[in-house]
C-alpha cells in the first residue's frame, strides 16, 4: 500500500505543473527556453538602474565600468525576467569561472572523455564549495584548455561570444606553472560577464546544461556553499531556509559572486550575479542582496 501511494505522489509531482516548478531543475518545455537577451524586462531594468543609482559610490563604479550586476527573476518559471547593468562588460573574475570547468568536466564525462571517478567527483565539489585551487587545477589538467574553450564557445551555449563582449573563460591554472590560453578580446585568464553567468544559471536551473541528469549533478555540487561570505553572508541572515547554489571569486581588488536562490516562497527565487573591481567589493556584494530583493518585489508595470 505504501509503495503504491509513493508511486501516485511521485507521478503527481511530475504531472502537476505547479508542483514541478517547485523542484529543481524546473520542469519546463524546451520551447519555453529563450535566449536571455529576449527576456529583458523594461520594468525590472528601470527599477534595477534606479536602485543602484541611489548609492553614489555604486553609481560611480558603474559609470567607470568597475561594477556589473545581473538578475533573473524566476518567481514565475514560465515568465522569467532579466535585467542587467554593464551586462556585456567582461571583467577579471578570479574563481567564479570555475563554473566553466564544472560544465566542461560534465560534458567530458557524458561523452566518455573523462572517467567519473571518486577523485574527480571529490575535486569537483572541492572546486566549487570551497573554491579549492589545487582541486581546480587538477580538473583543468584532466580536461585541458582546448576542451574548456570548445565548451564555452559551443553554439549550444555560447558562454564565450566574441560578438557580444566575450564572457566565461578559463585559460590559466589556479596556481603557479603550466601553459596558458588567455581569451582573445582582453587577454584575461579567468573572465566573466554578468549576462553570460546569468545565462549559465538560467540554463542550469532549467536542466539544460549537458542534459537534465548532469544538470542535477551540477546543482548538487553547487548547493550548500561552504564559504559564507558575500551574497551568502546576507542570505544566511534574511533567508536561512532558502536553497543556495553558488560560486564566487576574489583576487586583489576584483570581487565576484553568483548565486541561484531558491526559496520556499516563489517570490524569493532568482539569480544574482555581481562583478566588482574595488577594494571594498566584498562588502558591496554583501550589501547588494537587500536592494536587489527590493527590486524584485516591486510590482510589474
Amino acid at each position: 500500500m505504501k509503495s503504491n501511494l509513493f508511486i501516485v505522489i511521485t507521478s503527481l509531482i511530475f504531472m502537476n505543473p505547479i508542483w514541478a516548478q517547485d523542484a529543481l531543475p524546473i520542469q519546463i518545455d524546451n520551447s519555453k527556453i529563450k535566449p536571455l537577451r529576449k527576456l529583458l524586462d523594461s520594468s525590472l531594468q528601470s527599477n534595477l538602474e534606479s536602485e543602484l543609482a541611489a548609492r553614489s559610490d555604486w553609481s560611480k563604479l558603474i559609470s567607470q565600468k568597475k561594477m556589473a550586476v545581473g538578475i533573473v527573476d524566476l518567481s514565475d518559471a514560465d515568465n522569467p525576467r532579466f535585467a542587467r547593468v554593464n551586462g556585456g562588460h567582461m571583467m577579471y573574475a578570479a574563481s567564479l569561472p570555475k563554473i566553466a570547468i564544472l560544465l566542461a568536466a560534465m560534458d567530458a564525462i557524458e561523452k566518455g572523455e573523462l572517467k567519473e571517478s571518486e577523485e574527480v567527483k571529490k575535486d569537483m565539489r572541492l572546486m566549487i564549495s570551497k573554491s579549492n585551487n589545487a582541486a581546480s587545477t587538477r580538473m583543468i589538467d584532466r580536461i585541458g584548455y582546448e576542451k574548456l574553450e570548445a565548451v564555452m564557445t559551443d553554439p549550444k551555449y555560447e558562454f564565450y561570444d566574441e560578438d557580444h563582449g566575450g564572457g566565461l573563460w578559463v585559460g590559466k591554472r589556479y596556481g603557479g606553472g603550466g601553459s596558458t590560453n588567455r581569451e582573445p578580446l582582453k587577454n584575461l585568464s579567468h573572465a566573466a560577464s554578468v549576462t553570460q553567468v546569468c545565462r549559465y544559471y538560467y540554463l542550469l536551473a532549467n536542466g539544460k546544461l549537458v542534459n537534465e541528469e548532469r544538470s542535477k549533478q551540477m546543482l548538487a555540487i553547487m548547493e550548500d556553499p561552504e564559504l559564507h561570505h558575500k551574497f551568502v553572508n546576507t542570505l544566511d541572515q534574511i533567508a536561512p531556509d532558502a536553497r543556495l547554489f553558488r560560486k564566487s571569486g576574489s583576487w586583489r581588488t576584483y570581487h565576484s559572486d553568483s548565486i541561484l536562490v531558491w526559496g520556499e516562497d516563489p517570490g524569493r527565487r532568482y539569480i544574482l550575479v555581481a562583478l566588482i573591481d574595488d577594494p571594498n567589493g566584498e562588502q558591496i556584494i554583501r550589501s547588494l542582496v537587500k536592494p536587489i530583493e527590493k527590486v524584485l518585489k516591486k510590482p510589474v508595470l
